[in-house]
């Protein structure tokens, strides 16, 4: 039989998310054609390549497989359109926003393979990312891989690549102010502004479990994403921020 490499991305899609509303939105197209489509192609193979009830989807045997090596399927086909087109796909690397660590990747690509095409994208976070990486509209991503809504899904992996030294952001006159350190226990005392963008999901998770674990308390929440919005609204809230110290 002649696979549809449209049936295949549907199947890996759905292999990923194990949601059919979840791999319908990442392919952007109705949750009923993609029901429909995963039926036709496991008539045509002849295997059931997923379970389903109402509240769950899992993957048989035969759809483990069929998933992993519909994966190489694609990046195979993506190639062979490069190669025989004489075209190079960029490499799409999110570097969550300026200023970071990770936008010094940019320019030692820039140095070391100049002849490869690259775009950079900021997404202002790893959960605002992810559904980019997952339809392959992005190849690389920086972030917090956890705390962020819903699973990374079996396409992808993770790696660490540094662990970034918190800080707290305060007004020069705050009581806290004149200590080289503050220990996070010193904060009890003082409520906290917690400063993100609304897509930082993995952000807001991290400091609600430091809140959490070290019994603080939260002032107010203000939108917004960089070090000069963090600053901005701790001078004109008065209140400490956590911060990144590098």
């Amino acid at each position: 039989m002649d696979l549809d490499l449209r049936q295949v991305r549907y199947a890996v899609a759905l292999a990923d998310e194990l949601h059919f509303g979840r791999a319908a939105d990442r392919l952007t197209i109705a949750q009923q054609t993609l029901s429909a489509q995963i039926r036709t192609l496991e008539k045509r193979l002849g295997v059931p390549l997923f379970t389903r009830d109402r509240r769950h989807v899992a993957l048989t045997p035969a759809g483990e497989t069929f998933a992993e090596r519909g994966r190489r399927l694609l990046v195979d086909a993506e190639r062979l359109v490069d190669e025989v087109t004489h075209t190079r796909t960029p490499l799409r690397i999110d570097v969550v926003a300026e200023g970071l660590p990770s936008t010094l990747l940019i320019h030692h690509l820039r140095t070391q393979a100049p002849d490869l095409p690259f775009e950079v994208l900021q997404s202002h976070g790893m959960a605002a990312a992810l559904p980019r990486l997952l339809t392959g509209d992005l190849d690389i991503a920086f972030g917090r891989p956890f705390g962020l809504g819903r699973p990374l899904g079996a396409a992808l992996a993770t790696m660490p690549v540094g662990l970034d030294p918190i800080g707290v952001i305060i007004p020069a006159d705050h009581p806290l102010a004149d200590r080289d350190e503050v220990p996070l226990a010193s904060l009890a005392d003082h409520p906290l502004l917690i400063h993100a963008a609304d897509e930082s999901a993995e952000w807001h998770d991290w400091a609600d479990q430091a809140v959490a674990a070290f019994g603080l308390k939260v002032a107010t929440r203000v939108r917004g994403h960089g070090r000069t919005s963090a600053l901005a609204a701790v001078q004109a809230l008065r209140h400490p921020v956590f911060g990144r110290a590098s």
